[in-house]
Parts: C-alpha cells; structure tokens; sequence
C-alpha cells in the first residue's frame, strides 16, 4: 500500500508540464487495472502500477524496470518507432525530473503519442475497416511469426498441459456469470464437451508442433484494438510483457485471435481473407489442424475479461449489462465455432488467364474456404517466393512433368489434411489433365466430402490479352506465357460426361457461394438424417 501511494502522489506530481524537458499540451492521465498513462502532447509515458495479481508481479522498482525492459523490447519488434526508451522519473516525489539526478522514483516506457481515433477497432466502428487493412495485418504477422525464435524443446510452453491449464481457467471464471442466462449455461457446457474432446484428439499435435518450432515468442494480444492505422502503415502494439506463458504460444493460437475478432465484429469475409493471405504467406496449413480449437479458446478469453469487467465495482448500470452481453455473446460465438460441417472439396478448371485466381479470391470472402493456389505451392516446393522468378522455361526446371507432379500430389496432402480438419477446401490450379482431376476425386471420396468443379470457359483470344497484360506488370505468381498456352490448347483433356456433372458454371461469385452453400446444407442433412430422400 505504501508503493501505491506514493506512486498516486508522483502521478499527481507528474502533471506538472515542468517535469517534462520538452513541449507539452494538456497532460491526460488514463488509469487502467495495471498502468497508469501519461500523455503530453508528442509523447506518452506509461508506469506500471505496483501491484501483484498472481499472473503478474510489479510490486518492486526493480521488476517495474525489468518489465519495462520487456515491453520496450517486445513491442520494438513490430513497432520501434513508436517505443522509444525505458525512462526514470528521479528526485523528489513532489518535484520529479525526467531522467534528472537522484535516487530514481519509478520507471516508464516513453512512446511516441499517436492519434487513438486511428486504431482497428475504432475504425471499424466507422465501418471503415477495409481489406487493404486486413491484408496488412496478414503479412505483417506472417512476416513477424517466420522471423522470431522458437521456445527451447526443455522449455515448458506450448505443451499439452499448459495449454489446458489456460483453457479450463476460462471456464472456472465464466460459469457463474454465464448462469445468469439460460442460454448461457448451455452454450458453456457445450463448449466444454467440445474442448476437452478436441483437446485429446490434438494431443500428438501439440508436441509435433513443439518439435516442429511453431510454439515461438508471439504478441500476444493480437487483436484490432491493439492495431492502429497511421498515415498508410500498420502499428502493432501492447505486446504482453507480464507473463511469458502468454507469449510463448503456438502461432496458430494468435492467428485464431484475429480470425475469431474478426468473426466476432461480423467481419466473414475478412476473417477468410486473412486466413488464406496468411497461409499463402506462411505454408502453414498443417496448423489449420488446430485453428478451430485455439479460436474458442480465444473467444472464452474475451468472454472471461468482459464478464470480469461487468462484476467490476463502480461501473455504471448500462456499461455493466453491456459488458455482461459482450461475454454472452463471445460465450455464443464460441459454441457457434463447435459445430463444424461435413466439408466440400472444389477444384477450378480452366486454361492460364482464363480468371482462376481472380474470382477465386473473391469466392473465399463469400464462402469461407482455404484456397491452395498451385503457382504458389509449387515455388514453394522449389524454396521460391511467391513472385520470384523461375528461370524455367516451359516443360523444364519446376514446370516439368515430374515437378508437376510432385505439386499436384503436394496440393492433394494438403488438401486432404484440411478436409479432415473440417474446412473447405479449392484448389486453384489448371487441371486441364484427367489424371489431375481424379486425384482430387479420390480425395474427395476417402475423406466421404462433396467434390466440384468450377468451370472457366474463356476465349483463346481473351486468354491472350489477359496473359500479356498480366505479365507486363510483373505481379503475379503464375509464370505463363503465350507459349505456355499454346501448349495447354494442345494437350487439355476435356471434361468427361462423368465430371460434367460435377461442374458449377462460374456465372458470378454470388451465385457460386449460394450454390456452395446449398450443397453443404443438403450434404450435412443427409448425414444426419439418411434414410431420408
């Protein structure tokens, strides 16, 4: 009690702008449960208040500093123009100095202040939350997760054991505020059932994953009121600092807190958007495996804070029923996640420049799916960039026959570990060879899920244009040119009577995903009800 105090007191000092050696305006002081957050114009100073709730502890000077020290070095990583230094406010209590001389009364982490009207969250409350946004964050984050070290194998993060332990922490701090409601009881048992189900079928993957180097010293926090948008770059800020275990995480676990954020704000399409930009960046698809898991476990988490927040003392009526709501909600969201649908398998047909990738792209924000585009795997498989160049001429180097047939078996591994993890799957590839489309449909028909074909009949003429426009500007992972065309014309197979039948004619994306959707309803109908015609 006797550090709060004086802290309190040193706060009320530190609204003096004579404390400061540089400019400042109208000093604001923001309290939160663990900071106190001064800002002055062109800077911000937080201290962290000398307190010891168990999953943190900065109750001495020397562990404020040394987690001042972590959060100056965790968020520099993703945003060190605005972490600037660790400072010391020294002297007298009633008379501090900014790195002055005397005994030093307390540490904070100077940033640089930026406008707070400019985070995610609040522009998306402006419903200007757009894909240019969402895939910055993807290839920030991917970038971020291929760069930063992998926890140590004698280490104790990212096992089974303490995965669990943050998960069953969840639902001992919501059953008492979910039964207020019903319906909230029963969402809460539902997704207990489902956890500790799926937490047993993941066991042998939580420790390939550790083996594999994907449990790594993540942000944290990742969700959009932790992002800001200022002047057309992403900032990524307020990594978690206090708790290692909180950090030390699966990347998968903080891909799926802004998957299930975006979800959460009704954001479907973004939400997919960012999930294919980030596998696409990163190859991860083995993770998808665990994505559903690690996103109910997040959205207890949001659900857990906003309950705990409702119990809060001194919060008005309406902010503590908002907040009650805002747990129900997440609380709903997260037994919506549960239930997962028998899959369906798509692949695309059609000749290079005939728009494949394009409404495939567009396809993904309207029905959710992972994309697997070929271009892409098979540089990957070569250990190229996406938009790096080959020097493969046709029918030579990773366009050989043997090349491509190490990527379509590639695309198929891929494709069948997806399925079995319960989501949906296009393939976005040429096919114009039958021995391509049936390994697909062998898939298919192993994994018991639907199998289409998106059919893209285009012109030779337009298929031209599109070609030599498309390779003029440079930006694309497919490498075709005109004489790769011309031997696609020469040896494409065409569609069998058998698989004619398995086409959806690609008129408009809306009326594709309708068709989708329509198909999984009726599919999942006849699994749970089969005797019925």
């Amino acid at each position: 009690m006797k550090e709060e105090a004086a802290q309190k007191q040193l706060i009320e000092a530190l609204l003096d702008p004579a404390c400061y050696p540089h400019p400042v305006g109208r000093i604001q002081h923001v309290e939160t449960h663990i900071s106190h957050v001064l800002l002055t114009g062109d800077f911000v100073y937080k201290l962290k208040k000398p307190l010891n709730l168990g999953f943190l502890d900065f109750s001495t000077l020397d562990k404020r500093r040394f987690y001042c020290e972590e959060e100056l070095r965790l968020n520099r990583r993703l945003a060190p123009d605005i972490y600037l230094e660790v400072v010391t406010f020294n002297g007298e209590i009633a008379a501090p100095c900014l790195n002055g001389p005397g005994p030093v009364l307390d540490y904070a982490i100077k940033m640089d202040q930026f406008d707070p009207k400019t985070t995610l969250d609040r522009l998306d409350h402006l419903a200007q939350l757009s894909v240019q946004h969402v895939d910055t964050i993807a290839s920030t984050v991917a970038d971020f997760h291929l760069h930063i070290p992998s926890a140590l194998m004698d280490s104790p993060w990212g096992t089974a054991e303490m995965i669990w332990d943050s998960v069953a922490h969840n639902f001992e701090h919501i059953s008492k505020q979910a039964g207020e409601k019903p319906e909230g009881l029963q969402w809460l048992e539902a997704i207990h059932q489902w956890s500790v189900a799926e937490h047993n079928k993941l066991l042998s993957d939580f420790e390939l994953r550790r083996v594999q180097g994907y449990v790594r010293e993540c942000h944290g926090d990742l969700h959009l009121g932790n992002m800001a948008w200022e002047a057309g770059k992403l900032l990524i800020f307020d990594c978690i600092e206090f708790n290692p275990a909180l950090r030390w995480i699966d990347v998968m676990s903080e891909v799926a807190f802004c998957y299930m954020d975006l979800l959460f704000r009704n954001h479907h399409d973004l939400a997919s958007r960012f999930l294919n930009r980030y596998l696409e960046r990163t190859g991860d698809y083995a993770g998808m495996k665990l994505l559903r898991y690690y996103a109910v476990y997040r959205t207890m988490v949001r659900a857990k804070v906003a309950f705990i927040r409702a119990a809060q003392s001194g919060l008005s009526v309406e902010m503590a029923e908002y907040e009650r709501q805002q747990g129900l909600d997440h609380l709903q969201l997260a037994e919506r996640l549960t239930r997962v649908v028998k899959p369906v398998l798509m692949i695309t047909h059609g000749l290079s420049g005939s728009g494949k990738t394009v409404f495939s792209q567009s396809l993904i924000m309207r029905f959710e799916m992972i994309s697997l585009r070929s271009d892409i795997e098979r540089k990957r498989l070569a250990g190229l960039e996406a938009l790096a160049k080959s020097g493969s001429s046709v029918e030579s180097g990773i366009y050989s026959r043997e090349f491509s047939r190490r990527t379509y078996d590639f695309l198929a591994e891929l494709a069948e570990i997806l399925l079995e993890a319960g989501w949906h799957v296009l393939i976005d590839a040429t096919f114009i060879a039958r021995w391509q489309r049936e390994l697909f449909q062998q898939i298919a028909m192993r994994c018991g899920v639907g199998f289409y074909i998106l059919d893209f009949p285009v012109p030779e003429t337009l298929l031209r244009q599109r070609i030599q426009t498309r390779n003029v500007t440079g930006k694309d992972a497919s490498e075709a040119d005109i004489s790769v065309l011309e031997l696609q014309l020469k040896t494409q197979e065409a569609l069998t009577h058998a698989e004619a039948h398995m086409v959806i004619e690609t008129t408009t994306v809306e009326s594709v995903a309708a068709k989708l959707k329509a198909a999984v309803t009726l599919h999942n109908s006849l699994l749970l009800f089969p005797n019925q015609n």
